[in-house]
């Protein structure tokens, strides 16, 4: 099982020891500017997870819930202010809100959660920028668990802008030999076997099966899908996926513990950046 606590704690650790020097050197800690519209409970509970973790380990949050109609200014307002050093869009937004220009209001140099366009597209350009953090942290977990990238040939099932597609431009950019593929691809099965990383951010509860898998790849589960008794269930069918991989991340405690970590390392390098 390839836990991601271990993964995070080390990121942690990174994020305190910089927040620390930041704070001796400025006087004052890197601080996140957060946005959810007034009627969204889960955008809400999110906002308050990552409010708990940035003020634990040094970093502030400044969270804005407003109404629809002022969302848009909310956004545009902490991407002005000099003390904000990242910026992130809570999702999902009220249906009356536009999320394209909602998205644009955010200064791409505060877009630490890689939700600006020109983030995307500096990505796939392999210019400096800020990748979406749970695509990131994907990529952390290889790194921390010593899995070669390079040279390896790796599936990614999904192709969402927030972590298909980020994770894929990634990986290449760490010369893996990619595959993006979704669950309207043809002969799925055929082309997840021949993946020794089998990334999986298909959207869909137990997609990805025995089958699908070859014996001793690397699986990482991006899905988090409640269940009607409450456990939690990811994209693949983990209990019996693992029995023919090499290693797998669990749902939850795999790739979940990474994305906070990452946001807060990335509003910690944000806050460099902008004040070198």
């Amino acid at each position: 099982m390839l836990e991601g606590r271990p993964v995070a704690d080390a990121i942690w650790r990174d994020v305190e020891q910089r927040a620390a020097a930041f704070e001796h050197r400025l006087g004052r800690t890197p601080r996140l500017g957060l946005v959810s519209g007034a009627d969204s409970g889960a955008a809400a509970a999110y906002g308050r997870q990552i409010e708990r973790q940035f003020t634990r380990h040094g970093l502030d949050v400044a969270a804005r819930t407003v109404p629809a109609a002022e969302l848009l200014e909310a956004v545009r307002g902490l991407s002005q202010d000099d003390q904000i050093d990242g910026v992130v869009l809570l999702t999902p937004l009220p249906e009356e809100v536009d999320a394209d220009a909602a998205v644009q209001r955010i200064d791409p140099s505060k877009d630490v959660d890689g939700q600006h366009p020109a983030s995307l597209g500096r990505l796939a350009q392999r210019r400096a920028t800020f990748a979406p953090a749970t695509a990131l942290g994907g990529v952390r977990l290889l790194d921390h668990y010593e899995i070669p990238v390079r040279g390896a040939r790796v599936v990614v099932v999904g192709r969402s802008p927030v972590v298909g597609m980020p994770l894929s431009l990634l990986l290449i950019d760490a010369d893996a030999t990619v595959t993006v593929c979704h669950t309207r691809s043809v002969d799925l099965e055929r082309l997840t076997r021949e993946a020794d990383i089998l990334c999986v951010a298909a959207g869909r509860p137990g997609v990805i099966g025995p089958e699908h898998v070859k014996p001793g790849a690397i699986v990482l589960d991006f899905g988090t899908h409640p269940s009607a008794d409450g456990a939690m269930l990811g994209d693949v069918q983990t209990e019996a996926v693992r029995e023919i991989a090499g290693a797998i991340t669990p749902v939850p405690g795999g790739t979940g513990p990474t994305t906070v970590a990452v946001l807060a390392q990335q509003t910690v390098r944000a806050a460099e950046l902008r004040n070198r």
